[in-house]
C-alpha cells in the first residue's frame, strides 16, 4: 500500500481558549498541529501528508509550517466530515494512494507503533481504528449522579483511523446521518468492517489549557539543554553605519564586512547554530554570495532561530558580550535586548547584553574594531 497521512485541523479550538485556534497555539516552541506531521514525516510507510484547515486559516498554517514541506493544505468546510471529505478527494485527486490515516491535529504524540498496528490491520480490513479500554467507573449525569453505565465492552476511540482510500470515499458519499464524530462510525454504516488495534495513552486530545501545560511537562521531560558559543570580530570603517544587537548607532564609523557586518549578532548566529550542530554562519550565508551583502544580519539570526524550532529545539537563554573601546554600549543596552528578544520571539528577560574592553589592547583596544561572543543554551531531544 501507499499510504497519505490527512491531518484534520479545521476546527475553532474554542475550549483551548488563547488568540488562535489551538492547532496552531504553540506547544513546547511549535504549533500543535507539527507535532503530528513530524510524527508522520519521520514514519517509513507514510508517502504524503495533508492538511485540512478552515477557510480563513491558510495564512496560519502556512506561518505555522515554516520550512517544513507537505502534500498539500486544503480548505475544509463547516463539520469534521466535510473537512474530511475534502482531504479524502484531494488524496484522490493524486491518484497516488490507496490508503489513508485521518488523524486530529489535537493529538500531538503519535507512537510509530500505532500507526504500525494500523497499517498491518489494513491487510485483513478495510478500515482500523485505534482504542482504548474504558478504565474509569461511568455513571449517567441526569440532574445529579444517576445509575451506574456498564462498562464492560466500551471503549474510548483514538485517532489516527486507517482505511482503504475507497472505503473512505465510499463511506463519507453514502453518509446521510446527522454530524459524524469520527469515520469509523462511517465506514460501519457503510457497510465496512473496521478492526480495533491497541491504543495508547499518549494520543489523548489536547483540548483545555490544562491539557497543554501537561503536553509540555511531557515533552520537557524528554529534553536536554545543549549549549552553543559564537565568536566574531569585524573592522571599523570610516562611511559605515554601525550596526550592534540590531540597533543603529550613531557613531563616526561603522563595521566592515558580510553583510551590514554586524558582529554582535553574527556571534549570536554561530551559538545558535552550535546548540544545534547546525554548522556556522559561513555555511549558510557565505561571504562569497553577493546575495548578503548589505543585507540586515536580523536575516540570519532569524534563519537560525527556526532552524533551532525545525529540530525540535527551543532557545532558553542567550548571552552576549560585546568587546570594544567606542562606542559605549550601556545606553544602547535595552534597545539592543528588545531587538534580539523580537528576533528570537522570547522574552526580553532571557537575552542578556553586557559589554566590556581590552583595556587599550589589540585590535579592539585600538579602535580599529569590535568583536563579540556569544552563548545560546538551547533545550532539545
Amino acid at each position: 500500500m501507499k499510504t497519505a497521512a490527512l491531518i484534520v485541523a479545521a476546527g475553532k479550538g474554542n475550549r483551548a481558549g488563547g488568540a488562535v485556534p489551538k492547532q496552531f497555539a504553540q506547544l513546547a516552541g511549535k504549533a500543535l498541529l507539527c507535532h503530528s506531521i513530524e510524527a508522520f514525516e519521520q514514519h517509513p510507510d507514510i508517502s504524503g501528508i495533508f492538511l485540512v484547515v478552515a477557510d480563513d486559516q491558510q495564512a496560519m498554517a502556512s506561518e505555522a509550517l515554516g520550512a517544513r514541506t507537505i502534500s498539500a493544505i486544503i480548505t475544509g468546510g463547516a463539520e469534521r466530515q466535510d473537512s474530511v471529505r475534502a482531504g479524502l478527494e484531494a488524496i484522490a485527486a493524486t491518484g497516488d494512494y490507496n490508503a489513508v490515516l485521518i488523524h486530529d491535529a489535537a493529538r500531538p504524540f503519535l507512537p510509530h507503533l500505532v500507526i504500525d498496528r494500523l497499517l498491518d490491520a489494513l491487510n485483513h480490513a478495510p478500515g482500523a481504528i485505534p482504542a482504548l479500554p474504558v478504565a474509569d467507573t461511568l455513571a449517567r449525569d441526569d440532574a445529579g449522579l444517576g445509575p451506574v453505565v456498564d462498562r464492560s465492552g466500551l471503549v474510548r476511540v483514538q485517532t489516527p483511523q486507517a482505511f482503504l482510500l475507497d472505503a473512505a470515499l465510499t463511506s463519507h458519499a453514502a453518509w446521510t446521518g446527522p454530524p459524524a464524530t469520527d469515520d469509523a462510525q462511517m465506514a460501519r454504516a457503510a457497510g465496512f468492517p473496521v478492526a480495533i488495534v491497541a491504543g495508547d495513552a499518549a494520543l489523548e486530545k489536547v483540548t483545555h489549557p490544562a491539557d497543554f501545560r501537561t503536553a509540555e511537562s511531557r515533552i520537557y521531560e524528554t529534553m536536554i539543554s545543549r549549549t552553543g558559543s559564537g565568536f566574531d570580530v569585524h573592522r571599523l570603517k570610516a562611511g559605515e553605519e554601525l550596526w550592534l544587537g540590531g540597533v543603529r548607532i550613531p557613531h563616526d564609523k561603522g563595521l566592515a564586512g558580510h553583510s551590514d557586518a554586524d558582529v554582535a549578532l553574527h556571534a549570536l548566529v554561530d551559538a545558535l547554530l552550535g546548540a544545534v550542530a547546525g554548522g556556522d554562519i559561513g555555511s549558510h550565508f557565505p561571504p562569497s554570495d553577493p546575495q548578503w551583502r548589505g543585507v540586515p544580519s536580523r536575516l540570519f539570526v532569524e534563519h537560525a532561530r527556526d532552524l533551532v524550532a525545525q529540530r525540535g529545539g527551543i532557545i532558553d537563554h542567550v548571552d552576549l558580550t560585546i568587546i570594544c573601546e567606542q562606542p559605549k554600549i550601556g545606553p544602547h543596552r535595552d534597545a539592543m535586548r528588545a531587538a534580539i528578544a523580537a528576533m528570537l520571539h522570547i522574552p526580553v528577560a532571557r537575552v542578556s547584553v553586557k559589554a566590556t574592553t581590552t583595556e587599550g589592547l589589540g585590535l579592539t583596544g585600538r579602535g580599529e574594531g569590535i568583536a563579540a561572543q556569544a552563548m545560546a543554551t538551547v533545550r532539545s531531544s
